[in-house]
């Protein structure tokens, strides 16, 4: 398998489950639907500390975990509720990474940003998209993640939104190893063209808001410049 695959693998999982959460399914039984649909599509593992599907809804949306510590909790997915989901498929030492925030109102997922009825949850949707708009717009192969780290969260604050990253940073490569990832933060003087992939990630909310937003894509750089996985 190629990148592509793995990470199409991530993409049609949260399509898949778009397409199948209901009110009333607890937090525990969407991690597995998403995990048992990644193997399903050819995923053979989960590289990010074993967990495939990392699932937050409601107040727990501003959680920063490691996944060495994070637990699924036994919430139970309301009418109106938002749901943020991380996956980490891998076959062989091929990854994806890919994160959704899926909003649910009157007990449908609401695919269009602009259909969203509760104004906080729309902006915080809004403010993702503008940030992958603003990475496309900014990045090129010679700048590096220290740059980046700051232009972007200087970006977030200009917004009125906070960085929620519990390490500050936005992002990291993909690589093969866990241990050998550099990551979107101050010092990293490598330039985003020296890696082939890299997530941007970034995990925000309002200042004093019990929600958070995350919206993750991996990049790479052709001919044409930056491009999205």
């Amino acid at each position: 398998m190629q990148y592509k695959d793995v990470q199409n693998i991530a993409k049609m999982t949260i399509q898949f489950i778009k397409e199948n959460i209901q009110p009333g399914m607890t937090l525990i039984e969407i991690r597995d639907l998403c995990e048992t649909k990644m193997i399903e599509l050819g995923a053979d593992s989960f590289w990010y500390w074993d967990v495939g599907a990392f699932v937050f809804a409601g107040d727990e949306t501003t959680l920063s975990v490691s996944g060495k510590e994070y637990t699924t909790s036994e919430r139970v997915i309301a009418e109106n509720d938002i749901i943020t989901i991380d996956l980490s498929p891998q076959n062989g030492d091929i990854w994806g990474d890919y994160a959704r925030t899926i909003i649910m109102e009157n007990g449908k997922v609401v695919e269009d940003i602009g259909l969203i009825e509760n104004p906080e949850w729309k902006s915080g949707l809004q403010m993702e998209e503008k940030l992958h708009a603003e990475l496309l717009r900014f990045a090129t192969k010679e700048t590096t993640f220290e740059e980046l780290y700051y232009h972007m969260n200087k970006y977030i604050v200009e917004n009125g939104f906070v960085n929620l990253d519990f390490m500050g940073n936005l992002g990291h490569s993909i690589v093969k190893t866990k241990g050998d990832r550099v990551y979107i933060e101050k010092g990293n003087m490598t330039k985003l063209g020296d890696v082939k992939y890299f997530t941007f990630e970034p995990h925000i909310a309002f200042p004093d808001s019990k929600y958070g937003y995350k919206k993750e894509n991996i990049y790479y750089f052709n001919e044409n410049g930056l491009m999205e996985l």
